[in-house]
């Protein structure tokens, strides 16, 4: 199956196909044509680097959502050792939209949870195109209450378009287990880093995204609705999703400037799809040096400094 290419990606992908054709034609030709090809990489990393070096906020989200995008799975395969997957919220059921469990970065002792989408449509069914249930966000909660109890900290990884707004999802309460888990993630003692991967969509988000270092990824994106779901609303068509995107500022720019995020994690050229190892080794670095920043830090600084943190968000002085 060819790879998966976004629209603005198409001035590569010509390239790459000149240069496909030109290895061809010197083997068949017999001919030494390296120069030429060097000189045709130089430009499709030029041209790679041109286009994601000005991606419109409508674009990141695309690439956000890319299919061949890591997920949670592959971040923990990729950065951690020694995972042990915990399921289960004791309540209800198992959540494949949301996994968890104890594993070692470098060393490092951390109880991981994220949000898990799949790569085909069995998978995608599993754990629900990453719509959680109010399952998935007690699990979370259990298993950060798990980490407090053992002094181990949390982090945790989101990507999801949203909690899940089916019945099934209402009949079990779904806004109440994410208010739960809002309430909760402030009086948990340990630290907590939160890293958006990919989407970060509404309360779906925020119910595994309070924590005391807010990261994003280069071309993620952290909004309190979609880009479509806002034009429906705004200008009711979904085909101004572009407009909405830029009015929205869900850019990971965008959040640092308003001081909703604290650090953007570098992406390999061509977004973290081109490379899923280098974007978990970028986001490894910058976890290892947050932890050892927090671990410094008392409990009560620690609870202090997140809700003081979480008070200031959205203040205008105007």
């Amino acid at each position: 199956m060819p790879p998966f290419t976004l629209p603005f990606e198409k001035p590569v992908l010509e390239l790459e196909k000149k240069m496909h054709e030109l290895e061809n034609f010197s083997k068949k030709q017999d001919i030494d044509v390296s120069h030429e090809i060097e000189l045709m990489k130089e430009k499709i990393a030029a041209t790679r680097g041109q286009i994601y070096g000005n991606l419109t906020a409508w674009q990141k989200v695309q690439v956000a959502r890319h299919p061949d995008r890591p997920y949670t799975l592959d971040y923990i395969r990729n950065m951690t050792t020694d995972f042990v997957e915990i399921h289960g919220d004791r309540i209800h059921g198992d959540d494949r939209a949301i996994i968890g469990g104890f594993a070692k970065i470098d060393g490092q002792k951390v109880m991981i949870i994220g949000s898990q989408k799949g790569r085909d449509t069995k998978s995608n069914l599993e754990c629900n195109f990453g719509c959680a249930y109010p399952e998935g966000y007690r699990k979370a909660l259990r298993l950060m209450k798990l980490a407090d109890k053992f002094n181990v900290p949390v982090v945790t990884l989101i990507d999801t378009p949203g909690a899940f707004p089916g019945l099934e999802s209402e009949e079990r309460h779904i806004a109440e287990a994410i208010a739960v888990n809002l309430r909760e993630m402030f009086n948990i003692r340990v630290p907590i880093i939160v890293a958006i991967i990919g989407e970060g969509g509404s309360g779906g988000a925020l119910g595994i995204g309070i924590g005391d270092r807010i990261l994003i990824f280069e071309h993620a994106y952290y909004s309190v609705i979609s880009p479509e779901g806002c034009a429906a609303i705004l200008f009711k068509d979904r085909a101004y999703a572009d407009k909405s995107a830029e009015a929205l500022k869900i850019t990971a720019q965008h959040l640092i400037a308003n001081k909703l995020a604290d650090e953007v994690v570098p992406e390999p050229k061509g977004g973290a799809h081109t490379d899923p190892k280098a974007a978990a080794e970028n986001l490894k670095t910058i976890l290892l040096r947050n932890l050892a920043e927090l671990k410094e830090q008392s409990s009560e600084q620690l609870m202090a400094g997140r809700y003081d943190k979480f008070r200031a968000m959205g203040v205008f002085n105007g």
